[in-house]
């Protein structure tokens, strides 16, 4: 057949199946802009600042609506009141993971993550209870932070108090601290593999983040038939993935069944337990993806709000002043900050509270989907469609945070000083699916930021006016703008 007729025939047939699908049950979903045929609703999406499209989006529609990515749909849940009830008042119903076409090439259904089903609870149950036998929350893992808080401070002595890109820097500490939980190992500063592990994870999040994902997502066949980044995106993966693999062989002609080292140990221990179990999700497979999804989530999403919080602290110098003064009276110059100083220090408390608020690192939080039929607001949702939660909507809600664009810790505090607590409060999700390692997340950012200003000024290389805490992309991730720095010691 002639090349040209197959493709009029392919593109007819995408037609047709993309009119079926927009008009199938169109009456029954949340009311949204008409689709166009195959593209959908993307020529009216910004996918440079979605999150801007769908706050204009609300305003027409509603808190519940319905988009298509190409011939993807996807109904969007925004403002607290809709994604507290979607996520937490019927968790169980919006627990699915919805379809991440991108990251479903890399991790097919493998992972804690993208997995769905009872692979995801089994494997999510597992990973929680292993990370707090491991003391997620405890006084091991604080130790291992502390020490690791101790190896930055060396690293940033040897700056000299000269200026400095803190990407690297501020990447290696978290990026150690997982490496001890899944590999029973941290690595030097200096350490060639170890930094090619950090530039290969910098890079995705920012690849993951441009709009050219969005469209890959939305025409999942560009992905195997196009040239692009998601190229560059899929090789780092599976680069990291073959080295978690070459510490799962390391493991498994070591591993001590009494005597389990890390995540790994646990779960080969667990696998072995389980061999003759034909339905065991515990495999290789699901071991190396797993260790992947908690190296990545637990290594970028924590650097970058670092790095963040470093920017902002430079644009507020009043703020960085009052969180010395603050430590100086509770912490003093003798000793490392612990957990426990947390309580006593409200606004230290309050400033990486603001830092998370303020940045909202995922903007449209990981796709969800619900796990049947769902009536929900008048509207039937059927099983399997794909829900977007704006948490942008959410921590930038202007009633719960008064001029939510500006950058201030007494969002978190109230008339005494004293730390306020908030429901909106969600950069890591909610319900469910939230963060798996949200507990060792908020450990590390309290004591890593408290670790730094207790032993540096931070100086700027321009006048903090001038400083620019726009985001330079702001799709999967909000990535700060590059900066330097000087860490001035105390």
């Amino acid at each position: 057949m002639d090349p040209f007729v197959v493709v009029v025939l392919s593109l007819s047939c995408l037609l047709l199946l993309s009119l079926w699908k927009q008009s199938s049950k169109r009456g029954k979903l949340p009311p949204g802009p008409t689709p166009l045929p195959i593209v959908g609703n993307l020529l009216q999406i910004d996918v440079k600042d979605i999150t801007k499209s769908l706050t204009n989006f609300s305003k027409v529609y509603g808190p519940v609506f319905t988009l298509h990515f190409g011939l993807e749909r996807t109904v969007v849940l925004h403002g607290y009141e809709v994604v507290k009830e979607a996520l937490i008042d019927r968790g169980d119903e919006f627990s699915g993971r919805g379809h991440f076409p991108v990251a479903e090439r890399a991790n097919r259904g493998y992972g804690v993550i993208f997995s769905n089903g009872n692979r995801w609870k089994e494997i999510r149950r597992f990973s929680l209870m292993t990370l707090r036998n491991f003391g997620m929350g405890k006084r091991s893992i604080e130790d291992r932070v502390q020490e690791e808080a101790r190896c930055l401070l060396e690293e940033l002595r040897k700056t000299e108090a000269s200026p400095c890109d803190p990407t690297f820097i501020l990447g290696c500490a978290p990026c150690n601290v997982i490496c001890s939980i899944i590999f029973q190992k941290r690595f030097d500063y200096k350490d060639q593999q170890f930094l090619n592990l950090m530039e290969r994870l910098n890079e995705s999040t920012k690849i993951l983040s441009t709009p050219w994902i969005q469209i890959c997502n939305s025409f999942p066949p560009f992905i195997d038939y196009f040239p692009g980044t998601h190229n560059k995106l899929l090789k780092n993966i599976a680069l990291t993935k073959s080295f978690i693999l070459e510490k799962v062989k390391e493991h498994q002609e070591s591993v001590d069944i009494n005597n389990p080292r890390d995540f790994i140990d646990c779960f080969l221990i667990k696998m072995k337990k389980e061999e003759h179990n034909q339905q065991s999700e515990f495999t290789i497979e699901n071991l190396v993806h797993t260790a992947f999804d908690l190296f990545g989530a637990g290594t970028e999403t924590t650097s970058t709000t670092l790095r963040y919080a470093l920017l902002l602290l430079l644009k507020h110098p009043e703020v960085t002043a009052k969180v010395q003064e603050e430590i100086e009276h509770v912490v003093g110059r003798n000793r490392s900050p612990c957990t426990q100083d947390r309580s006593h220090m409200p606004y230290t408390d309050a400033v990486v509270h603001e830092v998370q608020r303020y940045i909202d690192l995922i903007p449209t939080n990981l796709p969800h989907a619900v796990t049947s039929d769902v009536q929900f607001r008048n509207y039937l949702i059927p099983k399997g469609t794909t829900i977007l939660t704006s948490l942008t909507s959410v921590l930038h809600d202007n009633k719960e945070f008064p001029n939510p664009e500006k950058f201030d810790p007494h969002h978190f505090l109230d008339e005494g000083g004293n730390f306020k607590k908030s429901n909106y409060f969600m950069p890591f999700s909610t319900g469910k699916r939230i963060c798996a390692g949200e507990g060792l997340a908020r450990m590390e950012l309290f004591l890593f930021l408290t670790s730094i200003l207790q032993n540096f000024n931070l100086k700027p290389l321009v006048d903090p006016k001038d400083l620019d805490t726009t985001p330079v992309v702001n799709g999967f991730a909000s990535v700060p703008p590059f900066y330097q720095l000087c860490f001035i010691p105390i």
